[in-house]
C-alpha cells in the first residue's frame, strides 16, 4: 500500500511540473501506476482527484453496479518492474444481456443510460503535436463469440485490440451516448488534426514494445486528445471475444 500510495504521490509532483518528459507534455498517469477505488470501482486517478487528475476513465462506474470491473491495476504483471510499479488490465466480457469491451479512455464517464448503454465525454484539453507514441502492450485474444450487424462475419474469427490516439480541433469534449453509435471515425472526421493507431490481432506472447508514429492532416494546434484503449476493437458496436484481455503498460508521447 506504501509504495501504491508513493507511486501517485511522485505522479502528483510530475503533474506540478507539468509533465514534461521527452522535450514534450505527457498525460497524467501515462504509465498507469495511479489507481483508486471507489464504490467497488476501480478508477486510473487518485483518491479525491483534481481535475488535471481525471484525464483518464473507465465503463467501470455502471459495470461495478453488477460487482463487475473491466478494467483493473495489474501489480505482478508490469512491463517495468519496481516499487509502486502497476499496469492496466482490460479486459472483454459477457454482462447479463450485452457484450462489453473492457476499455480505458481519455475522458468522463457520465451515467448509464437505457440499462445497455452509457453517456461518455470524449477527450481532454490538450495543445501539442508529439511525433509518436511508445509503450508496452501484451495481448491476449479469444475467438468472437458476440458480434452484431454488420460484423456478424467476425463470429468464430479472432478478436483484435486497439489503441487509437486522435488529436482533435474541438472546444470541449465529445458528448455521445453508447446506444446511438454515433461514434467518432477517427481515420475520415473532419475534426481530427492528427491520428496514431496500433491494431493487435495476434496474441503477443507477453508483453512487446510498440512505437505508432502520428499522422498529421494540417497544420492546426490540436485542443483536444482522445486515447482510447479497447480488448475488442468492435466492442463499442457489441462485438468480440468473452475474455479477450489487453495489458498495457508505460506509456509515453516522443517529441
Amino acid at each position: 500500500m506504501k509504495n501504491r500510495y508513493f507511486a501517485c504521490t511522485l505522479l502528483l509532483l510530475l503533474g506540478s511540473l507539468g509533465l514534461r518528459a521527452q522535450s514534450g507534455p505527457q498525460l497524467y498517469n501515462m504509465n498507469f501506476d495511479c489507481w483508486s477505488k471507489d464504490s467497488g470501482a476501480w478508477n486510473p486517478y487518485p483518491e479525491n482527484p483534481t481535475d488535471a487528475q481525471r484525464v483518464w476513465d473507465t465503463a467501470n462506474h455502471g459495470l461495478s453496479l453488477l460487482g463487475i470491473n473491466g478494467t483493473t491495476p495489474e501489480y505482478k504483471h508490469v512491463a517495468v518492474a519496481g516499487k509502486g510499479k502497476a499496469a492496466a488490465r482490460i479486459e472483454s466480457k459477457k454482462v447479463l444481456w450485452a457484450f462489453v469491451a473492457g476499455n480505458l479512455y481519455t475522458g468522463r464517464f457520465g451515467q448509464i443510460v437505457r440499462f445497455s448503454g452509457a453517456e461518455l465525454y470524449f477527450g481532454v484539453p490538450f495543445s501539442s503535436r508529439p511525433k509518436s507514441l511508445s509503450g508496452y502492450v501484451h495481448y491476449i485474444p479469444q475467438k468472437v463469440n458476440y458480434a452484431k450487424p454488420p460484423y456478424e462475419a467476425m463470429k468464430g474469427k479472432t478478436d483484435r485490440g486497439i489503441v487509437e490516439v486522435i488529436l482533435t480541433d474541438w472546444t470541449q469534449a465529445y458528448h455521445i451516448v453508447t446506444n446511438d453509435e454515433a461514434f467518432i471515425d477517427g481515420a475520415t472526421d473532419p475534426h481530427v488534426i492528427g491520428r496514431a493507431v496500433l491494431e493487435l490481432d495476434a496474441d503477443t506472447g507477453g508483453y512487446i514494445p510498440f512505437e505508432v508514429n502520428f499522422d498529421y492532416r494540417s497544420a492546426k494546434t490540436p485542443k483536444y486528445i482522445v486515447l482510447t484503449i479497447a480488448s475488442s476493437r468492435y466492442g463499442a458496436f457489441f462485438t468480440g471475444g468473452s475474455g479477450s484481455t489487453l495489458y498495457v503498460d508505460e506509456f509515453r508521447f516522443n517529441y
